[in-house]
């Protein structure tokens, strides 16, 4: 009994791990995301930072990538940033993976 214990809890811990690692490279792509954004509207040095933040703040409001999507949509076209949804989705994709990367990388 005790390795069918012991099984599921290494099977918790992994999944514990995993989560944790997602989490963490959800918030360094919405920091790259932010840097990319910012300087597409033209923002620099601090505000760069600045803005960068907001938009990791900005994942809080709702489960998903949605929230973090419609506040660069809304903040580029403040700016009049002409910018397509799918070029917007497909930097969040490849951030992603560079952020995964990052991570993986920094163990």
């Amino acid at each position: 009994m005790s390795g069918i214990g012991d099984l599921g809890k290494s099977h918790e811990g992994k999944f514990v791990l995993e989560s944790d690692l997602e989490f963490k490279s959800v918030a360094r792509r919405n920091k790259l995301l932010g840097e990319w954004a910012a300087n597409l509207m033209g923002l620099t040095d601090d505000a760069v930072t600045a803005y960068a933040k907001e938009v990791v703040i900005a994942d809080l409001e709702e489960k998903g990538d949605e929230d973090v999507f419609r506040k660069i949509r809304h903040d580029l076209d403040g700016k009049n940033v002409e910018m397509s949804d799918h070029r917007i989705r497909r930097e969040m994709e490849e951030l992603l993976a560079t952020a995964r990367e990052q991570i993986h990388n920094a163990k």
